[in-house]
């Protein structure tokens, strides 16, 4: 596993979410906006899709970008985008620890196989 400390926000699928600490971004490792970790926090689904897909310093197989992105589109009901977004997330070479929102170090094939696991929860109880 790349020993790369990055942020993510798993809010749709992970429970005791709590917010980054007043006037710090949680982007830890990458440009401020690159993976939309600030938008998504303020709940700004649009301005963090808009930042992670107009990012180019950031590998669009980065699971930090792959996993926010799913998780903005699966807040805004692009519920098949971020289900294959999860995917690509979960079957990537690369693994990365990440930091959630509430403070909990996850690896990310793991955090990205409860937020595919929370989509398919909120699909079937549709």
């Amino acid at each position: 596993m790349k020993s790369l400390l990055v942020s993510a926000l798993l809010a749709a699928s992970l429970s005791g979410v709590a917010y980054a600490q007043p006037g710090s971004s949680g982007e830890i490792g990458y440009p401020k906006g690159s993976i939309g970790y600030d938008a998504l926090v303020a709940g700004d689904n649009q301005r963090a899709i808009s930042q992670i897909l107009s990012g180019e310093r950031v590998s669009r197989r980065d699971p930090a970008l792959l996993i926010n992105l799913g998780q903005a589109y699966a807040r805004t009901g692009r519920t098949a985008e971020a289900a294959e977004l999860f995917t690509r997330a979960i079957v990537s070479r690369e693994s990365v620890e990440l930091v959630l929102a509430d403070g909990r170090i996850m690896d990310s094939k793991e955090a990205a196989r409860q937020a595919f696991s929370g989509l398919k929860t909120k699909i079937a109880t549709r």
